[in-house]
């Protein structure tokens, strides 16, 4: 019975120096200089009672396990499920050698609460047994402090729910938390060894906060380049590629401080950075001069790919996978264009194999073929293109500048070498400039002369036109003042011989015969005189006075005259004459002379053309007529015929000066150009055509009523 008690004893002292072999103590040298992790002797429980965080709870029962994620129980096998709650539990003692407060770093994909003695001192997103409660936190860039008391055994308990969020579909793994363990002193220390969990995410921070820092200043430069030089648009293109890389980095800072949002945020950021790099690759191909081709738009396609490849894939797997489509279409684009721009070639060729020599060790890294961590750098490698593509486009506008700068110069040496030139061929040209001067003073003059000659040439073919028709009006009246001088000449010798006779009454009756021929031969003599009178008017200069002038009369005597003037030419014209007169004009205000020389230039044309159309049909009768009509507005004065018409090509030069469709040695080309001036410039009016083929043509004079 003896021996029974010693070998009880025994076992018993061995459980109870197992269990102190389990319980974790912390000293000064652990924790000083270091980040532990605690993944030794855990024993936890599936389920949720928030009783299990009580010290006082026998947790004998629980299973254990060792295993730097908490989650995994063997390396393989999950714990909790997505959505399942287990409790963690670990006894831990201060040293007395511990002089500094201890903290704690927590990696989790989930949600968790953290007890020491039953005291919750970390709530880190919300844990609860409804998936639609569970708010996802991973808190890996903060310092927690776990308030321990020195010599004192105490129970840290962790209630930890597997939430991982609902994208990417396909991305599902065993879900994760790691709790790390270090001074207060180390974890505020900037040495990234020593005090790697902190000090080497701060870095990581800081180097985004550079990135940033360096994008909006490029930013503002180019884009302030691009308001002040729009045809410049490589500057926009580069501005909005910086603008997107801004927003990535404003969306990477955010993640760190955000709860509940991760999979939107890397949504976001990492499709602000996909969009930033295809409109950089655009960039490229406008400064190489390289046409978009389909090594482009299968970039682009891939780009947009990746992106709704996030919602069913890992997005910071994808993002490296197409960068390396990205910068090996540089690479392509750089080679291609190697001999028309070596310096950009050369630059982008260098920044782009760097980047992706970079992404293919990320690649590497996330696969766990690499050890070392160079995720710091990630800031640095999404600035090095932009960056680049800065440091040409600076390049090129210096360049730019100093190829104006060189023109200049040999501008201004020509400019030199020129002036003594120019100031000797001012000399030389100033008396080129009198002597053609003097010339074209003199053309001119001569030109006046002619122009005079060419004028009164008009007027006196005009005054040609009216010769027979004058001769003929004065032979009327000429061959009555002869007719009854002869008459008057025997009634004298009858006279005479009465009153020799004494035969008084006789004498009275032949006086008064006389008297009666004597009236007669001067109201001939007077219509005579009147006609000379109307000729010398249309042959001398006009004065340019308007007078009240009776239209009718004007164009009733003008009509006359160059008929018979014509008929006194050719004596087989014949023409039918028509006139419609509105007796209720009266006098118009015009001058007389310039008007009768329009009127009657317009008759003539008008006998012209019934006469040529005469010739080629004799059956053809020809017919002028003259109207005038009074409306509100307008005195009209028409000339019609009915001969061919004006082809309408050259209705429309008729009124050009020195053209004429009549044979030459037979026409000026004046006479309608000058009829034009004088009815537009001299009486306000108008001056129009209407004409018909095979039909005729009407010319219509308008004069302000």
């Amino acid at each position: 019975m003896k021996h029974i008690l010693y070998i009880i004893g025994f076992l018993l002292s061995l459980t109870v120096f197992s269990q102190e072999d389990k319980v974790l103590v912390i000293t000064d040298s652990t924790v000083a200089d270091n980040w532990m992790i605690l993944g030794m002797d855990w024993r936890f429980q599936k389920g949720d009672n928030k009783l299990w965080a009580n010290p006082e709870f026998d947790d004998s029962t629980w299973n254990e396990f060792s295993n730097n994620n908490l989650n995994l129980l063997d390396g393989k096998n999950v714990i909790a499920d997505r959505g399942e709650i287990v409790w963690l539990r670990k006894r831990i003692i201060a040293d007395q050698s511990l002089n500094d407060a201890v903290v704690l770093n927590i990696f989790q994909e989930g949600a968790s609460e953290i007890y020491l003695d039953g005291k919750l001192i970390h709530q880190l997103g919300n844990v609860s047994s409804n998936k639609d409660e569970v708010i996802y936190h991973n808190p890996f860039s903060q310092v927690l402090h776990l308030p321990l008391e020195i010599g004192k055994e105490q129970i840290l308990a962790v209630r930890f729910v597997n939430a991982q969020y609902k994208y990417p579909i396909y991305y599902h793994h065993n879900g994760l938390i790691r709790i790390y363990i270090s001074s207060l002193r180390n974890a505020n220390s900037t040495d990234v060894v020593k005090n790697k969990r902190v000090a080497y995410f701060q870095q990581y921070i800081n180097n985004y906060n550079i990135s940033l820092g360096l994008a909006i200043l490029m930013f503002i430069i180019f884009l302030s380049f691009f308001i002040f030089f729009p045809k410049e648009r490589i500057n926009g293109y580069f501005s909005a590629s910086l603008l997107f890389l801004i927003l990535f980095t404003l969306g990477v800072l955010s993640f760190h401080d955000s709860t509940g949002t991760y999979f939107w945020l890397t949504f976001y950021f990492d499709t602000c950075v996909l969009i930033s790099s295809l409109i950089l690759l655009f960039c490229f191909y406008k400064i190489l001069e390289q046409p978009i081709d389909l090594v482009f738009k299968i970039i682009s396609f891939l780009c947009f790919s990746t992106i709704c490849c996030y919602f069913l894939f890992n997005p910071d797997a994808l993002g490296p996978i197409w960068s390396i489509f990205f910068y090996a279409g540089i690479i392509r684009l750089s080679l291609k264009s190697w001999n028309k721009n070596k310096v950009a070639s050369f630059l982008f060729l260098s920044s782009s194999c760097i980047n992706l020599a970079f992404w293919i060790l990320m690649i590497c890294w996330y696969m766990g073929l690499v050890d070392q961590r160079i995720d710091k750098f990630i800031p640095f490698a999404f600035m090095l293109i932009p960056v680049v593509l800065a440091i040409y486009l600076g390049y090129a506008f210096g360049k730019r500048s100093q190829d104006l700068r060189l023109n200049l110069n040999r501008v201004q040496e020509l400019s030199k070498e020129k002036e003594s030139i120019l100031s000797q061929q001012k000399d030389i040209l100033e008396q080129l400039v009198k002597e053609r001067t003097l010339e074209l003073n003199q053309s001119l003059d001569d030109l006046k002369a002619t122009q005079s000659q060419l004028i009164q040439s008009e007027k006196m073919a005009s005054l040609g036109e009216l010769t027979a028709g004058i001769a003929h009006e004065i032979q009327n009246p000429l061959n009555f003042v002869n007719n009854f001088s002869e008459v008057s000449n025997e009634l004298v010798d009858e006279m005479n011989e009465e009153l020799d006779k004494g035969d008084l009454e006789e004498v009275k009756a032949i006086s008064l015969d006389i008297k009666q021929n004597l009236e007669k031969i001067n109201h001939h003599g007077k219509r005579a005189d009147n006609i000379v009178k109307g000729m010398l008017q249309h042959s001398r200069s006009s004065s340019g006075t308007k007078e009240p002038t009776d239209i009718n009369v004007l164009a009733d005597e003008y009509l006359r005259l160059a008929y018979h003037g014509l008929r006194a030419k050719d004596k087989s014209f014949n023409a039918e004459l028509i006139t419609n007169f509105d007796e209720s004009i009266g006098k118009v205000n015009i001058v007389p002379q310039d008007m009768g020389r329009v009127i009657l230039n317009l008759i003539t044309n008008a006998f012209y053309a019934v006469n040529e159309k005469k010739q080629k049909d004799v059956s053809f009768k020809p017919i002028v007529t003259v109207s005038t009509k009074k409306s509100d507005e307008y005195i009209t004065i028409s000339v019609s015929d009915n001969g061919d018409g004006i082809p309408e090509k050259v209705k429309e030069k008729i009124f050009q000066p020195f053209f004429t469709t009549k044979p030459t040695g037979q026409g000026t080309g004046l006479g309608l150009s000058m009829s034009y001036d004088i009815v537009t410039k001299g009486h306000d009016g108008k001056l129009k055509v209407e004409t018909t083929k095979n039909k005729g043509t009407t010319f219509i004079i308008e004069l302000p009523n």
